[in-house]
Order: structure tokens, then sequence, then C-alpha cells
């Protein structure tokens, strides 16, 4: 049998333990959740290396290699000697380029002075939430959210109040909800789109009714994590609420990277843009934390920006094709409700009709048919499980047949 995915998200047992007869922990890190969705990754990983017969539907990573031009431009700059301590805050080629790309792809004007380039989209969001909340600061995250916000968020002395959207709705978020839950302590507010882990979509009409809610309320920040932008369905556009509502530029911050649409995830390259004191502040973190992000990494990632759109064409493509396999399979199981996912590579399916809560049932999932996947409970809602297709059509229809074997048993 195998081992719980991971008692410490139990409500009855503890966190994170501190040692019996050591340094104490701080209460931060007493109050920390390890990432759930790399320790299923890592677990199942481990079990397949063991010799179990596991399918993992766990990973939020592409399964693509980095495109050969990007990596022979890291490869080039490492040889000419981009070895060194570069600007905390980015190579100014680099952020020149994220500029340029914001200015002209999304429609948001933006300088060099108003990007800071950051070790992935994970750290320009710790920055980010560092320099702008204080404690009894007030963070509001619709759910289903991705796990890391509300931990980040926590970790800058913020309270999070969660706004439950349900799948019945497709997981959108009503601006009536939106304007009864701020309140005075309210700070900032997390947008993401496209969402992980719903894959919902925020239209440009949605983008305008959520911004007259913001223009009653000046004192609401919003950051806006774009890391899904190029993987949308067909048909479908990528919107930035900074273009949408210029009037709030200077109270919008965008976080990016090169991850998931360059399937650069391990080259840890991402980006925070807003308002110039903002980022100045964050760069000044970022020097006396992290400092410069790999130096020859960051041209790989300007050759990314410069070079050819067609391999993150070629892959966001292949992710559609991937997301509608999925997405019918699961349709066609009996109990599941499932909002069609419009962008990123996930599907979130309610499957509350089989009685169980998410961690039990990902538990017997990995026990009973060795499928790999991860708990709702984990995204804000208990009552679903998030799926991955950044694996290839066999692995996708492997994982189905186990699901639906597992549902025909209970």
């Amino acid at each position: 049998m195998a081992a719980p995915l991971h008692p410490s998200l139990d409500s009855t047992a503890p966190r994170i333990q501190p040692p019996a007869e050591a340094v104490q922990l701080s209460q931060r890190a007493r109050g920390l959740h390890p990432s759930l969705t790399l320790a299923i990754a890592a677990k199942a990983r481990q079990l397949k290396a063991d010799g179990q017969d596991i399918c993992s539907l766990s990973a939020g990573e592409p399964d693509f290699d980095t495109p050969t031009f990007i990596r022979q431009a890291a490869a080039q700059a490492l040889e000419a000697g981009h070895t060194r301590y570069g600007p905390a805050a980015g190579e100014s080629a680099l952020r020149e380029a994220i500029a340029g790309k914001l200015s002209r792809e999304n429609g948001v004007p933006t300088s060099l002075g108003q990007v800071l380039v950051t070790n992935g989209g994970k750290q320009a969001l710790f920055n980010l939430f560092q320099v702008l909340l204080n404690p009894g600061d007030e963070v509001l995250l619709p759910a289903p959210y991705w796990l890391s916000y509300p931990e980040i968020a926590r970790l800058a002395g913020a309270s999070v109040t969660v706004l439950p959207c349900e799948a019945t709705a497709g997981f959108r978020l009503d601006p009536q909800q939106l304007e009864q839950a701020i309140s005075p302590a309210t700070r900032l507010l997390v947008l993401n789109s496209p969402g992980n882990p719903s894959g919902i979509v925020i239209s440009r009409g949605e983008l305008e009714q959520l911004a007259a809610v913001l223009r009653r309320h000046p004192r609401v920040a919003v950051v806006c994590d774009e890391i899904y932008e190029y993987l949308l369905a067909p048909g479908l556009v990528h919107h930035s609420l900074a273009a949408v509502a210029p009037d709030l530029a200077e109270r919008i911050f965008i976080v990016n990277g090169f991850a998931k649409g360059w399937a650069m995830t391990g080259w840890r390259v991402g980006w925070l843009a807003g308002a110039e004191p903002v980022i100045k502040a964050a760069s000044a973190l970022q020097s006396q934390s992290t400092s410069n992000v790999c130096s020859f990494a960051q041209f790989g990632a300007l050759a990314a920006l410069e070079g050819p759109r067609d391999c993150v064409q070629t892959m966001a493509a292949e992710f559609n094709r991937r997301r509608s396999l999925l997405s019918e399979g699961l349709r066609r199981l009996p109990g599941v409700t499932l909002p069609q996912p419009q962008g990123a590579f996930y599907a979130f399916p309610d499957v509350s009709a089989c009685g169980l809560d998410s961690m039990t049932l990902c538990d017997r999932l990995l026990d009973r048919v060795g499928l790999a996947v991860v708990p709702g409970v984990a995204f804000g809602d208990d009552r679903c499980i998030r799926l991955s297709c950044a694996v290839s059509p066999a692995a996708i229809e492997d994982g189905l047949q186990r699901l639906e074997r597992f549902f025909a048993g209970l």
C-alpha cells in the first residue's frame, strides 16, 4: 500500500513539526506547506523507479525539450564568458525585450525600469508580495487557485480570503462577489488567466466588469499571473487587464516567464512588470536575497523572446489536442462534472459524486490503480482533482482507463 500523499494537509495533523531538541523553527516555517504538486510528482517517480506500475497525470511541466535555438544561445553565452554576477534586476537586453514584448503583444506600454527578471514566476510573486503587503493586509484569492499563492501571501504576513468560484458556473469570478469581498484591509487581488488548475480564460468582457469594481476601490492592487498566456484553445485570445483598463495600470502587476510557453521550467527565468517604484523595491529585495538570475540562462531567454514562435505554436497545438482528449474522456465517466478547460494543460473535474474527499480519493487512486493526480483541496476546492495533459496521449488514455476502473469498483 502506498503511503499517504501528503499527511500535512490533513487538518488533524500538524503542518511541520519543530525539532524536539535543537534550534526552534520560526512561526513562519511552522505554518508552511511544501508544494503538494512537487511532492506528488516526486512520489510517483519514486514508485515507478521502485518497479511499480504508475501512471502520473500530476506534473505541471511541459514534456517537450527546450527548443534547440534557445539552448544554443545559452551555450554560446556560456562560452562567451557570461558567467559572472550581473545586475540584480536582470540583463538590460532581456529587460528591454520583455518591455517591448509587453508593449507590442499585450498592449501594456512598459519601459526597462518597469521590469524585473526573476528566478521563475514564483520569485516574481514572492518579491511582489513582500514589498506590497504588511501584516494585517488582506489578499483576495479566487478559488480554485494555484497552490503557492496563499503560502506566499502568508509568508508576507498577510491574511488570505478565498472567493469560491463554483464548477457549475465555470469557475468564473462574479464581479458582485468581488465587490462584496473587498474590505478595508484588502490590499491585493490575484488573477490567473489562463488558470491553473481550472484552465479558465478570463474574457475581455469579464476583465472590464472586474475593472469597474476595482475603480471604486483605489487602494486595491492586482497581480495578474499570465504564465500560460500562449496555451489557449483555438479561437481564444489572451487579454491583459492593464491593457483593458489602462487607467488602473499603476496598480496592476504582471507576472510571467518562460517555463510553460517555451518548455523552460528548469531554467528558472521569469519576470515581474509594473509601476517603477514597486519594481525598484522588488529589485532591492532580490539584491539582498538571490541577486541576479543565472547570467547565461538569461541569454537563452532573450533568444526565446527574439526568436521564431513556431515552436511555441507547435507545443500549444499539441496541448490543445491532449486537453480535448482528456476532457472528452473525463466527461464520459459517470458522476464527473467538468467545466471545459480553455487554456493551460489541466482539467479540474468535480468528482464529489464518488463520496470521497480529494485527499482520500487521490490516495486510493495511487494505491489501487497506480494513478497519480493532485487533490483539489490543495487548490481550494476539495470536490475536485487536477489532472495534467502535459504527458503523451497514450499516458492520458492510460490514466483515463485507470480512473474508469477505479470508479467502477466503488
